[in-house]
């Protein structure tokens, strides 16, 4: 039984240091595109680690579960394992780690249900203040003018996904503006950034009590940011996303002396009017593989015992 206690140990050390790590780093503003993978690496090695822990102790627990997980295995890669010790222990740390498990599909499920209620919700209002002419066809990618004094643009998905903004940002909006907060939104849709929001936010909901899925969602709605942002300066330039930035938002007192609400906004802003510092290809080559090779940790933890019966 030491190997699934060595997992949970194993997930917890990730959880604690690798955030820590990657909030002294001064790469993630600079690649958030690699920031996102790192992040969605670190967070699946904690999950892995308290998958295989789990289905370890229910194999140590019960035998017909061990039955089905090392079935195809020798006797002595069984014995390896020491299934047969602390059984109550085993039990309760299995139906612990599956009640999350499922708490965690929970939570998924309901940050997808309210995500698309939302979406449905907008789609009637937008039909409202919008409706379509007679024999008219939403089309893909259209662009859709709301009267409103407000500077607003947000990306409508859906069947017939478009940009949807107001008079009051399209007063405000000059020149390439307009086309840079597209290229902006149209990155979220591409990037399909919604879904990274719906874990980060399923996990943090679901457990407020461990600070490195609060964390994750954190990082999550900012990095998705910094490369919508990257994804717009690279068509239109990073002084044209800037200004169109400054002028959706410098009606909401963001750049205020207390813009608590969007405070990452006037960071965005100087971002983009900075110099770009990007990584050179091979380090973000090397962070990329070197991320990916973190899930895999618990795997070869897990396997450990079997390949040393093995021989």
């Amino acid at each position: 039984m030491m190997v699934p206690a060595a997992l949970l140990l194993l997930g917890a050390l990730t959880a604690v240091v690798a955030p820590r790590l990657l909030a002294r780093a001064d790469w993630p503003d600079r690649e958030p595109v690699v920031a996102l993978w790192v992040w969605q690496c670190v967070v699946a090695a904690v999950l892995m680690c308290c998958a295989l822990s789990m289905t370890l102790s229910a194999a140590a627990a019960w035998q017909a579960v061990r039955g089905h997980v090392f079935a195809p295995a020798p006797h002595a890669v069984v014995e390896a394992y020491a299934l047969g010790a602390s059984p109550t222990w085993a039990a309760t740390t299995a139906v612990a780690l599956a009640c999350g498990a499922v708490w965690t599909a929970a939570m998924l499920v309901r940050e997808v249900v309210r995500a698309r209620r939302r979406g449905r919700l907008r789609q009637a209002e937008l039909l409202v203040r919008a409706p379509l002419l007679p024999g008219e066809k939403p089309e893909p990618d259209r662009l859709v003018v709301l009267e409103g004094e407000r500077s607003d643009a947000w990306w409508l998905s859906g069947t017939a996904p478009g940009l949807v903004v107001t008079t009051g940002a399209l007063r405000r909006l000059k020149g390439r503006q307009l086309d840079a907060v597209l290229a902006h939104e149209q990155g979220h849709a591409r990037a399909r950034h919604d879904w990274l929001l719906h874990c980060s936010g399923a996990l943090a909901n679901g457990f407020p009590q461990v600070p490195v899925f609060a964390s994750f969602r954190a990082e999550m709605h900012r990095l998705v940011e910094l490369a919508a942002d990257d994804m717009a300066s690279r068509r239109f330039g990073r002084l044209t996303t800037a200004l169109a930035l400054v002028e959706l938002n410098e009606d909401r007192g963001v750049f205020g002396p207390s813009p608590a609400p969007q405070a990452h906004v006037p960071q965005r802003v100087r971002r983009l009017l900075t110099a770009p510092d990007r990584l050179t290809a091979a380090r973000r080559l090397r962070l990329t593989a070197a991320a990916s090779l973190v899930p895999v940790v618990p795997v070869l933890v897990a396997f450990v015992p079997g390949l040393r019966a093995l021989g």
